[in-house]
């Protein structure tokens, strides 16, 4: 956070919290509703408690400090400080959706559309939190790390992460079920990818390119 400028500094914050509040608002309003299980640090609580009874109490803050443990020997201190701001904004956000009634129509009953909209949530949101240097949990520290040791882009680190739990749910939940929460980390892995890597040229060139297929149907 140091050598920051004020302005960069603000912009930062601003972000993260932009991002933690699309997230939260997609797990709070569609997957919790619906009963999408998820892949990574959260999968592995809802394991462990299904078959060894272990209180989603004690592991998720287990999981978490360990990948958190990982991220500082890998990335260092400052990711630390700027996650801290992200984990922060992630449970007021969570506190603050949990006060309201649910804000999306209840799409139990269309659990492809509640797959991919609820990707789309995940994704646009981890991946302005993850573009600043944070992360809004453990299974984000998780991910950067592996990309930091391995090379691979963030969203397939996500990906390897999200399928190995995925993989071990299935041991307790239904084949079906399974499959759209695969259609959900697929698509929110790609989108954080696109997110975390966008820039203004990237805009600009997607521009021209709608411009020149414009030109050739004319």
């Amino acid at each position: 956070m140091a050598g920051l400028r004020p302005l960069d500094f603000v912009k930062r914050i601003a972000i993260i919290l932009i991002g933690s509040a699309i997230f939260t608002f997609g797990v709070h309003n569609i997957h919790n509703v619906t009963g999408i299980t998820e892949g990574g640090i959260i999968g592995l609580v809802l394991f462990g408690n299904h078959w060894f009874g272990i209180p989603p109490s004690i592991v998720s803050p287990v999981l978490d400090c360990l990948s958190y443990a990982v991220a500082l020997k890998v990335l260092g201190g400052g990711f630390l400080g700027w996650s801290a701001v992200a984990t922060v904004a992630v449970a007021g956000f969570y506190r603050l959706w949990e006060s309201m009634p649910h804000m999306l129509p209840n799409l139990t009953d269309n659990p492809l559309l509640a797959a991919v909209l609820g990707a789309l949530f995940v994704g646009v949101g981890v991946g302005l939190v993850i573009r600043q240097g944070a992360s809004a949990g453990g299974d984000d520290a998780l991910a950067l790390s592996i990309s930091k040791i391995t090379g691979w882009r963030v969203g397939r680190c996500y990906l390897f992460t999200d399928l190995s739990v995925l993989a071990l749910s299935l041991t307790y939940i239904p084949v079906v079920k399974i499959a759209f929460s695969l259609i959900t980390v697929t698509i929110s892995s790609a989108v954080i990818d696109v997110v975390k890597d966008a820039s203004w040229d990237h805009v600009e060139q997607f521009t021209e390119w709608l411009r020149e297929k414009r030109r050739a149907r004319a």
